[in-house]
Formats: C-alpha cells, structure tokens, sequence
C-alpha cells in the first residue's frame, strides 16, 4: 500500500502528517499548484497549526519547498480542489491512514507509559542481580530490542531515525514483544539465571540449556 501518512519523530509528542508532493502527485495536480493553493489559503489552515515545510534536494541539483500538513489541513486543501472521482478517492485513502496512525501512535504512546513502572523493576533486578556488572543493563536492553525486532540498536536507528530511546523506535506490536520478553527476563534474573542462559532462552542459541539450568 501505498503511504500517504508518516509521523514528525519519534517522541511521545510524534504527529502525523502527509505533504504538499504527496497532495499532488495522488490527485493528478502539478506540485506548484498545490503550494501555490496552500499559500493562498495559508491563513486558513493555520487555524489547525503551523503549515511546517521542508527543504529537498532534487534530483537536477536544485532545491524545492515540501510543505507538511496535519490530518485537518490536509483534509480542508482537498476541498479547495476539484471534486473529482480521482480526489474523493485519495481522500477516502488518506483519512483512513490518517486514523490508522494515530491510533498506531496512542498505542505506541500507552505501551510506552505502562512500560515505565515496568522497566523500573527491571532497573532494580538488575541492580541486585548476582551477575550484574556496569554493561549489565546495556547488554539486556540490546538482547531485549535484537530479539523483539530482529534488529540491532544501531540498524534500528539507521532504519527508522533516531530517537532518545531505542523503544521509541518501536512498533506498537514490537512494543508488546518487548513487554513479553521483558518479563521473562525479569524471573529469569530473579532465578538466578547468568546472561549466556537468558541470552539462550530468548534467542534459541546452541548453549547447554540443561547443563546450565541444572547449574543454577
């Protein structure tokens, strides 16, 4: 499918948007008319926020203005266009991926503020862990977001930008995993369990699981 719709960052704050190319190039208007259409009604859409812009590079060398519009902005420039089938189709499609990620972000932004009492009690396990050590925390946090993405910390980032946090990076679904693992992580300090076992137990490594079980 095609995305009409990201988000500003990566923070609690994050708000989705669609741009002024984005406008045109889907109802079939050159983009120079549709910044032109946003300036003349500039006053208008800024009764729902600042109209934000960006500068891109081209790929002849020059540089053009990319407005950014949120999901009320870009809803009202629409009517100031033709009603025509091609319109009310792309606006069908945008006000539902509109929806789609704001409530992708709300439950990205609930997961995150459940997670905070969470991660406290994984803060203290850790300090009271037997086999803790100053990369103890570090170490777990990178096992917890490798195994719950399937990427790195720094793929992540490279991948989807960057962020305080790499668990704002998450996907609401990555978000649960986290939580899951997280969790399992938590009784498996609380056993006891040294890091080569838990890294084990989440992972699937070829470790001797029962050895060590019976070790510890």
């Amino acid at each position: 499918m095609l995305n009409l719709v990201f988000y500003t960052d990566n923070t609690l704050k994050a708000e989705p948007y669609t741009t002024s190319e984005i406008i045109a190039t889907n109802t079939n208007n050159k983009h120079d008319s549709i910044k032109r259409l946003i300036r003349k009604h500039q006053l208008r859409l800024e009764q729902f926020g600042k109209v934000g812009f960006e500068i891109q590079a081209l790929p002849s060398g020059q540089k053009a203005k990319v407005y950014k519009l949120n999901e009320q902005q870009a809803t009202l420039l629409i009517t100031f266009l033709d009603n025509s089938e091609i319109v009310a189709n792309f606006k069908t499609l945008l006000v539902k991926q509109f929806y789609e990620m704001r409530d992708e972000l709300n439950k990205r932004n609930l997961n995150r503020a459940i997670e905070k009492p969470i991660k406290k009690t994984l803060n203290d396990c850790i300090k009271d862990w037997k086999y803790t050590n100053k990369h103890a925390y570090s170490n777990i946090n990178r096992l917890l977001i490798k195994v719950a993405t399937g990427m790195s910390i720094q793929e992540l980032k490279k991948s989807r930008g960057d962020a305080k946090t790499a668990l704002d990076l998450l996907t609401s679904q990555e978000q649960e995993k986290y939580k899951e693992l997280e969790n399992k992580v938590i009784a498996f300090i609380n056993a006891d369990f040294d890091y080569s076992l838990i890294k084990a137990l989440l992972t699937g490594g070829k470790i001797q699981i029962v050895q060590e079980l019976e070790n510890n």
